[in-house]
C-alpha cells in the first residue's frame, strides 16, 4: 500500500491566505493551494460538499433552470466535522451572468426551514462586505462566521438572491429539502415565509469549519455517480453511504470529515446534459481540492458501461465503453490524486443483474473491472462493493435485503453494508 504523500506549499500560503480574505475568485491551482496552505490557526475543513452541474430538467421539479427573482433560497445540510468558525462555499460555474448575494447568514437548523433562535450568523464577504457578485463561471468562499458546531449537526444557509439570476448552477439530487421565499428573509428563525421546496441544492457546493483542532488532511472524499450521490436513500434522514461511513469512522474513535462528490448519472469518461461533466474532467474541482481532504474513494463506471445497454434518452451519449478505456480512464484519476498528493482507494461496481444497465456487455466489462481494481495493485487500496452486496444466490444481483427495488441503487441499509464494507484502517 503506497502511503499518502504530502504537499508542500508554504512558499505559496501567504498570498492566497490574503486574496480569500479579500473575497477574491480563485480557481485551478489557486484555489487548491488556498485550501490546504493555510497554518493552523487558518486552516479549514470541508465539513460538507456537493458538486455543482448545469441546469437541467431532473428526475424531480427543480428551480434551477428558471432561476430566481428577487428570492430568498434556504438549504440544509448536515456537516461531519466540528468548528468553531464556519464559512461557505457558493459557485456560479455554470451561470451565464454575474451572480449577486445580496445578504447570506448561517444558523443552526431547527426543523425544516426553522432555525435555532441566537444561532443565526450574518455572513460576509471579502472582508466585511455584506454582498458579493460572483462572475460568471466563478467561485467564491465567505469570509468566517463564529459559529460553534458539533460534527453530524445540522447547518441552515440562507440567501438572498435580489436580482433576476437566470438559469442556476446547482446540485440536482440532494435527497434533502431546500426552500424557497419571495423577499429577503435570511434573518428569520421561522419557516412561515418559506411555502415552496424541492430537493435539489442551488449555488452552495461547500461549508467549511475551522478552529477545533489542528490543521490535518485526514478528511474523506467519495467521489462517483448516483450510488455516492445516495440515490434512494432516506429524503432529509441522511442515509448516503458518505454519511454511514462517517458516523462509522466517528464510533471507531475516528471522527474525521466524510465528503460527497457524486452525481447521479455521472460517467467517467465521458459530460452528460444531465448528468454533470465527465470525472477525469470534474475530479480535481470536485473532490481534489476539497480542503482538507487527504484520501478519495472513486466508484464510478456503471453508467459508461450501462447506458449503452438501454435506450433511454437522458443516457447521450452512450458509446460503447470497453474495459481498457475505462480502466485508462481510472488511471487518470489515480495519477491527478498522487499529484495532489492523496492517497487513492478504488471500488468494485457493484452487482447490477436485473437492471436497465444489465446486459451481455456491461455484465463482461463489469466483471473484467472489478478483477483489475482487485488485483492490478494501481490504486493505493481497494473496497469491493460486489462481493460486499451480492445475493448469494445469484451474485450478479443485489441481494434483495439490500435493493432500493430498481436492481441498480442500494437502500438505506445497502448504504449501511457500504460502509461497513471499508477497512478503516485503508482510510
Amino acid at each position: 500500500m503506497i502511503s499518502r504523500a504530502r504537499i508542500s506549499v508554504a512558499a505559496a500560503a501567504t498570498a492566497t491566505a490574503l486574496a480569500l480574505t479579500a473575497g477574491v475568485t480563485l480557481t485551478g491551482a489557486q484555489a487548491q493551494t488556498q485550501n490546504q496552505a493555510q497554518g493552523p490557526k487558518g486552516a479549514w475543513s470541508a465539513a460538507w460538499a456537493a458538486s455543482p452541474q448545469r441546469p437541467s430538467t431532473g428526475f424531480k421539479p427543480n428551480w434551477s433552470e428558471a432561476g430566481f427573482d428577487r428570492q430568498t433560497l434556504r438549504q440544509v445540510v448536515r456537516v461531519t466535522e466540528g468548528g468553531t468558525r464556519a464559512r461557505i462555499r457558493l459557485s456560479n460555474a455554470y451561470g451565464a451572468s454575474p451572480l449577486r448575494i445580496e445578504s447570506a447568514t448561517v444558523a443552526r437548523t431547527k426543523k425544516g426551514a426553522a432555525v435555532e433562535e441566537g444561532s443565526v450568523r450574518r455572513l460576509t464577504f471579502g472582508g466585511g462586505k455584506r454582498a458579493a457578485t460572483i462572475p460568471a463561471g466563478g467561485r467564491l468562499a465567505s469570509d468566517a462566521a463564529g459559529l460553534k458546531l458539533d460534527a453530524f449537526e445540522s447547518v441552515t444557509v440562507t440567501l438572498h438572491l435580489s436580482g433576476t439570476t437566470g438559469p442556476a448552477t446547482f446540485h440536482s439530487q440532494a435527497f434533502a429539502t431546500s426552500y424557497r421565499a419571495d423577499g429577503d428573509h435570511t434573518g428569520d428563525t421561522g419557516a412561515g415565509a418559506f411555502g415552496e421546496s424541492t430537493e435539489s441544492w442551488y449555488y452552495l457546493t461547500g461549508v467549511d469549519v475551522g478552529g477545533a483542532r489542528p490543521a490535518a488532511r485526514d478528511g474523506v472524499v467519495l467521489f462517483g455517480d448516483s450510488i455516492t450521490d445516495g440515490f434512494a436513500s432516506s429524503t432529509d434522514r441522511d442515509r448516503r453511504w458518505s454519511d454511514a461511513l462517517a458516523e462509522r469512522l466517528a464510533e471507531a474513535g475516528d471522527q474525521r470529515p466524510v465528503l460527497n462528490a457524486g452525481i447521479g448519472g455521472n460517467m467517467v469518461l465521458n459530460d452528460s446534459a444531465w448528468y454533470g461533466e465527465k470525472g477525469v474532467g470534474r475530479f480535481t474541482r470536485d473532490a481534489l481540492d476539497l480542503p482538507g481532504v487527504g484520501t478519495v474513494v472513486v466508484l464510478e463506471g456503471v453508467n459508461d458501461i450501462g447506458f449503452s445497454e438501454t435506450d433511454k434518452p437522458t443516457y447521450k451519449p452512450a458509446p460503447t465503453v470497453s474495459v481498457r478505456q475505462l480502466i485508462n480512464g481510472h488511471r487518470k484519476l489515480i495519477r491527478a490524486a498522487h499529484a495532489k498528493g492523496l492517497k487513492a482507494v478504488g471500488a468494485t461496481l457493484l452487482p447490477l443483474g436485473g437492471s436497465d444497465h444489465y446486459g451481455p456487455h456491461a455484465a463482461k466489462v463489469s466483471d473484467e473491472f472489478n478483477t483489475w481494481v482487485r488485483t492490478s495493485g494501481e490504486y493505493d487500496a481497494y473496497v469491493d462493493f460486489d462481493k460486499a452486496l451480492a445475493d448469494p444466490a445469484d451474485p450478479e444481483r443485489i441481494a434483495p435485503a439490500y435493493d432500493s427495488g430498481d436492481h441498480l441503487h442500494p437502500n438505506d441499509a445497502g448504504y449501511r453494508a457500504m460502509a461497513r464494507a471499508v477497512e478503516l484502517e485503508e482510510l
